[in-house]
Protein backbone atom coordinates (compact mmCIF):
# COMPACT_ATOMS: atom_id res chain seq x y z
CA UNK A 1 0.00 0.00 0.00
CA UNK A 2 3.25 2.14 1.28
CA UNK A 3 4.34 1.46 -2.57
CA UNK A 4 1.28 2.29 -4.16
CA UNK A 5 1.24 5.55 -2.35
CA UNK A 6 4.44 6.47 -3.27
CA UNK A 7 4.13 5.30 -7.18
CA UNK A 8 1.21 7.87 -7.39
CA UNK A 9 2.60 10.60 -5.72
CA UNK A 10 5.18 10.66 -7.69
CA UNK A 11 3.23 10.87 -11.05
CA UNK A 12 1.73 13.41 -9.62
CA UNK A 13 4.55 15.56 -9.46
CA UNK A 14 5.60 14.61 -12.67
CA UNK A 15 2.34 15.54 -14.51
CA UNK A 16 1.95 18.41 -16.32
CA UNK A 17 -0.68 20.71 -15.08
CA UNK A 18 -3.99 20.88 -16.33
CA UNK A 19 -4.55 24.77 -16.31
CA UNK A 20 -2.82 26.38 -19.57
CA UNK A 21 0.15 28.45 -18.09
CA UNK A 22 -0.25 32.19 -19.19
CA UNK A 23 1.23 33.91 -22.21
CA UNK A 24 4.33 35.41 -21.21
CA UNK A 25 4.28 39.21 -21.15
CA UNK A 26 5.72 39.68 -24.51
CA UNK A 27 3.32 38.05 -26.21
CA UNK A 28 0.14 38.51 -24.03
CA UNK A 29 -2.58 40.53 -26.72
CA UNK A 30 -3.00 43.83 -25.41
CA UNK A 31 -6.36 45.77 -25.15
CA UNK A 32 -6.39 49.56 -25.20
CA UNK A 33 -9.80 51.03 -23.68
CA UNK A 34 -11.07 54.64 -24.45
CA UNK A 35 -14.32 55.83 -22.68
CA UNK A 36 -16.04 58.02 -24.77
CA UNK A 37 -17.14 62.41 -24.50
CA UNK A 38 -17.14 64.26 -20.81
CA UNK A 39 -16.45 60.67 -18.97
CA UNK A 40 -13.17 58.91 -17.60
CA UNK A 41 -11.38 55.66 -17.38
CA UNK A 42 -13.53 55.02 -14.66
CA UNK A 43 -16.44 54.77 -16.76
CA UNK A 44 -14.54 51.84 -18.58
CA UNK A 45 -13.60 50.36 -15.46
CA UNK A 46 -16.06 47.16 -16.01
CA UNK A 47 -14.71 46.88 -19.43
CA UNK A 48 -11.19 47.00 -18.61
CA UNK A 49 -11.82 44.55 -15.93
CA UNK A 50 -13.05 41.63 -18.02
CA UNK A 51 -10.68 41.72 -20.44
CA UNK A 52 -7.83 41.75 -17.59
CA UNK A 53 -9.73 38.77 -16.16
CA UNK A 54 -9.93 36.99 -19.98
CA UNK A 55 -5.83 37.35 -20.23
CA UNK A 56 -5.70 40.48 -21.94
CA UNK A 57 -3.15 42.91 -20.88
CA UNK A 58 -5.64 46.21 -20.39
CA UNK A 59 -4.66 49.79 -20.70
CA UNK A 60 -7.69 52.09 -19.35
CA UNK A 61 -6.32 55.57 -20.81
CA UNK A 62 -8.35 58.84 -19.56
CA UNK A 63 -8.48 61.83 -21.43
CA UNK A 64 -9.72 65.76 -21.43
CA UNK A 65 -12.52 64.97 -23.97
CA UNK A 66 -14.03 68.48 -22.96
CA UNK A 67 -10.51 70.89 -23.52
CA UNK A 68 -8.31 68.55 -25.87
CA UNK A 69 -9.93 69.39 -29.43
CA UNK A 70 -9.80 66.03 -31.33
CA UNK A 71 -6.94 66.66 -33.26
CA UNK A 72 -4.61 67.15 -30.36
CA UNK A 73 -5.65 63.82 -29.39
CA UNK A 74 -5.61 62.26 -32.37
CA UNK A 75 -1.95 63.34 -33.42
CA UNK A 76 -0.30 63.52 -29.79
CA UNK A 77 -2.37 62.69 -26.89
CA UNK A 78 -2.88 59.10 -28.43
CA UNK A 79 0.62 58.30 -29.55
CA UNK A 80 2.42 59.50 -26.53
CA UNK A 81 0.33 56.89 -24.23
CA UNK A 82 1.13 54.12 -26.54
CA UNK A 83 4.62 55.08 -26.54
CA UNK A 84 4.84 55.40 -22.88
CA UNK A 85 2.95 52.37 -21.85
CA UNK A 86 5.02 50.34 -24.45
CA UNK A 87 2.62 49.11 -27.03
CA UNK A 88 4.06 47.70 -30.26
CA UNK A 89 2.86 48.37 -33.57
CA UNK A 90 5.23 45.93 -35.69
CA UNK A 91 4.08 42.57 -37.10
CA UNK A 92 6.07 40.91 -34.07
CA UNK A 93 4.40 42.85 -31.49
CA UNK A 94 1.95 41.20 -29.30
CA UNK A 95 -1.91 41.34 -31.24
CA UNK A 96 -3.59 44.99 -30.23
CA UNK A 97 -6.79 45.48 -29.61
CA UNK A 98 -8.94 48.77 -28.50
CA UNK A 99 -12.52 48.97 -26.87
CA UNK A 100 -14.07 52.13 -26.93
CA UNK A 101 -17.19 53.85 -26.12
CA UNK A 102 -19.05 57.26 -27.99
CA UNK A 103 -16.46 59.57 -29.13
CA UNK A 104 -13.65 57.14 -27.91
CA UNK A 105 -13.96 55.60 -31.30
CA UNK A 106 -13.57 58.73 -33.08
CA UNK A 107 -10.49 59.54 -31.52
CA UNK A 108 -9.20 56.02 -32.73
CA UNK A 109 -10.61 56.36 -36.55
CA UNK A 110 -8.64 60.11 -36.47
CA UNK A 111 -5.38 58.12 -35.44
CA UNK A 112 -5.71 55.18 -37.93
CA UNK A 113 -6.16 58.05 -39.97
CA UNK A 114 -3.36 59.74 -39.53
CA UNK A 115 -0.91 56.48 -39.75
CA UNK A 116 0.67 56.15 -43.42
CA UNK A 117 0.81 52.79 -42.80
CA UNK A 118 -2.09 50.06 -40.85
CA UNK A 119 -0.04 48.94 -37.78
CA UNK A 120 0.67 45.60 -38.61
CA UNK A 121 -0.63 44.60 -35.13
CA UNK A 122 -4.12 45.82 -34.74
CA UNK A 123 -5.93 42.93 -34.42
CA UNK A 124 -9.28 43.58 -33.67
CA UNK A 125 -11.31 46.80 -32.33
CA UNK A 126 -14.94 47.04 -30.54
CA UNK A 127 -17.09 50.36 -30.44
CA UNK A 128 -19.85 50.86 -28.01
CA UNK A 129 -22.00 53.72 -29.55
CA UNK A 130 -19.67 55.38 -31.65
CA UNK A 131 -20.94 58.73 -33.64
CA UNK A 132 -19.17 57.00 -36.56
CA UNK A 133 -21.90 59.43 -39.03
CA UNK A 134 -22.05 62.17 -36.55
CA UNK A 135 -25.74 62.63 -34.10
CA UNK A 136 -28.37 64.48 -35.83
CA UNK A 137 -28.49 65.66 -32.10
CA UNK A 138 -25.84 67.65 -32.03
CA UNK A 139 -27.60 69.00 -35.23
CA UNK A 140 -30.91 70.18 -32.89
CA UNK A 141 -29.05 71.43 -29.69
CA UNK A 142 -25.36 71.73 -30.81
CA UNK A 143 -26.01 75.60 -30.73
CA UNK A 144 -27.61 75.92 -27.55
CA UNK A 145 -25.46 77.65 -24.80
CA UNK A 146 -25.78 74.58 -21.83
CA UNK A 147 -24.70 71.41 -24.72
CA UNK A 148 -21.66 73.61 -25.35
CA UNK A 149 -20.76 73.91 -22.35
CA UNK A 150 -21.48 70.00 -21.06
CA UNK A 151 -19.53 68.95 -24.42
CA UNK A 152 -16.79 72.00 -24.56
CA UNK A 153 -14.86 71.62 -28.03
CA UNK A 154 -15.71 68.68 -29.11
CA UNK A 155 -19.10 68.29 -28.57
CA UNK A 156 -19.92 70.13 -31.46
CA UNK A 157 -17.81 68.66 -33.93
CA UNK A 158 -19.82 65.84 -33.94
CA UNK A 159 -22.67 67.00 -35.73
CA UNK A 160 -23.69 64.93 -39.05
CA UNK A 161 -22.63 67.71 -41.56
CA UNK A 162 -20.58 66.91 -44.52
CA UNK A 163 -17.93 68.72 -42.95
CA UNK A 164 -17.75 67.29 -39.66
CA UNK A 165 -15.06 65.60 -37.81
CA UNK A 166 -16.37 62.09 -38.23
CA UNK A 167 -17.44 62.60 -42.11
CA UNK A 168 -14.06 63.46 -42.84
CA UNK A 169 -12.39 59.91 -41.63
CA UNK A 170 -13.37 57.80 -44.38
CA UNK A 171 -14.51 54.06 -44.48
CA UNK A 172 -13.00 51.69 -41.96
CA UNK A 173 -9.17 51.06 -43.30
CA UNK A 174 -8.56 47.29 -44.29
CA UNK A 175 -6.63 45.04 -42.16
CA UNK A 176 -8.47 45.27 -37.98
CA UNK A 177 -11.60 44.02 -37.76
CA UNK A 178 -14.48 46.03 -36.39
CA UNK A 179 -17.25 45.17 -34.33
CA UNK A 180 -20.05 47.80 -32.93
CA UNK A 181 -22.18 47.55 -30.31
CA UNK A 182 -25.18 50.19 -29.69
CA UNK A 183 -28.38 50.19 -28.18
CA UNK A 184 -31.96 51.76 -28.80
CA UNK A 185 -33.35 51.97 -25.62
CA UNK A 186 -32.87 55.82 -24.61
CA UNK A 187 -33.78 57.23 -21.22
CA UNK A 188 -34.83 60.43 -21.93
CA UNK A 189 -37.72 60.51 -24.51
CA UNK A 190 -37.30 64.11 -25.40
CA UNK A 191 -33.50 63.11 -26.28
CA UNK A 192 -34.91 60.27 -28.54
CA UNK A 193 -37.50 62.20 -30.13
CA UNK A 194 -34.66 65.12 -31.37
CA UNK A 195 -32.58 62.21 -32.74
CA UNK A 196 -35.45 60.21 -34.89
CA UNK A 197 -35.30 57.15 -35.66
CA UNK A 198 -33.82 53.73 -33.12
CA UNK A 199 -31.49 54.87 -31.34
CA UNK A 200 -29.61 55.33 -27.86
CA UNK A 201 -30.84 58.38 -27.31
CA UNK A 202 -27.30 60.55 -28.32
CA UNK A 203 -26.84 58.36 -31.72
CA UNK A 204 -29.51 56.58 -34.07
CA UNK A 205 -28.30 52.99 -34.64
CA UNK A 206 -27.69 53.87 -38.58
CA UNK A 207 -25.46 56.46 -37.38
CA UNK A 208 -23.21 53.96 -35.76
CA UNK A 209 -22.35 52.23 -38.82
CA UNK A 210 -20.00 52.65 -41.25
CA UNK A 211 -18.23 50.45 -44.81
CA UNK A 212 -16.10 47.79 -43.80
CA UNK A 213 -17.15 47.28 -40.29
CA UNK A 214 -17.51 43.06 -39.77
CA UNK A 215 -20.32 42.77 -37.63
CA UNK A 216 -22.96 44.88 -35.81
CA UNK A 217 -25.08 44.14 -33.13
CA UNK A 218 -28.25 46.27 -31.32
CA UNK A 219 -28.61 45.67 -27.69
CA UNK A 220 -31.76 47.18 -25.04
CA UNK A 221 -29.39 50.27 -23.53
CA UNK A 222 -28.88 53.51 -23.85
CA UNK A 223 -25.66 55.51 -24.76
CA UNK A 224 -24.11 56.11 -21.52
CA UNK A 225 -24.18 53.43 -19.70
CA UNK A 226 -24.28 50.45 -22.42
CA UNK A 227 -20.63 49.67 -21.76
CA UNK A 228 -20.99 49.13 -18.11
CA UNK A 229 -23.51 45.99 -18.74
CA UNK A 230 -22.76 42.48 -18.61
CA UNK A 231 -24.48 41.09 -21.63
CA UNK A 232 -22.48 44.04 -23.81
CA UNK A 233 -19.07 43.43 -22.35
CA UNK A 234 -19.93 39.21 -23.00
CA UNK A 235 -20.57 40.62 -27.01
CA UNK A 236 -16.95 42.63 -26.16
CA UNK A 237 -15.29 39.04 -25.60
CA UNK A 238 -16.47 37.23 -28.09
CA UNK A 239 -15.48 39.49 -30.88
CA UNK A 240 -12.07 39.85 -29.84
CA UNK A 241 -11.85 36.45 -29.52
CA UNK A 242 -13.80 34.98 -32.58
CA UNK A 243 -14.21 38.15 -35.03
CA UNK A 244 -18.16 38.07 -34.77
CA UNK A 245 -20.51 38.73 -32.01
CA UNK A 246 -23.16 36.31 -30.73
CA UNK A 247 -26.06 37.78 -32.05
CA UNK A 248 -29.20 36.71 -29.35
CA UNK A 249 -30.61 40.27 -29.51
CA UNK A 250 -29.31 42.05 -32.84
CA UNK A 251 -29.31 43.64 -36.15
CA UNK A 252 -28.25 41.93 -39.03
CA UNK A 253 -25.64 44.51 -40.92
CA UNK A 254 -27.52 45.82 -44.09
CA UNK A 255 -27.02 48.05 -46.65
CA UNK A 256 -26.02 50.97 -44.69
CA UNK A 257 -23.39 49.98 -43.97
CA UNK A 258 -21.22 47.18 -46.82
CA UNK A 259 -19.12 44.81 -44.65
CA UNK A 260 -15.77 43.52 -45.71
CA UNK A 261 -15.34 39.73 -46.23
CA UNK A 262 -15.75 37.46 -42.62
CA UNK A 263 -12.63 37.82 -40.13
CA UNK A 264 -9.26 36.88 -41.12
CA UNK A 265 -8.50 34.26 -39.26
CA UNK A 266 -4.42 33.58 -40.60
CA UNK A 267 -3.58 35.58 -37.61
CA UNK A 268 -2.90 33.10 -34.71
CA UNK A 269 -4.15 33.75 -31.52
CA UNK A 270 -2.45 33.86 -27.79
CA UNK A 271 -3.62 31.67 -25.13
CA UNK A 272 -5.01 35.07 -23.26
CA UNK A 273 -6.99 36.22 -26.70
Amino acid sequence: MKLLFLLLFSIAAIAPSATAAPPPPDKQPVAVVLHGLGLGKWAMKRVAGTLEKEGYRTINLSYDSLHVPLEELVKTWLPEQLKAHNIGLEESSPPLNFVTHSMGGIVLRGWLAAQPIMPPSLHRVVMFAPPNQGSALVDRIGTWKAFKISTGVNGGRLSTAADSYPRQLGPWPDGPDLGIITGDRPINPLLAHWTGGPGDGKVRVSETKIDGMIDHIVMPYSHTWIQYRRKPIAQVIAFLRDGKFTHCIAEEVDAVATPRSPPRSARPRSEGE
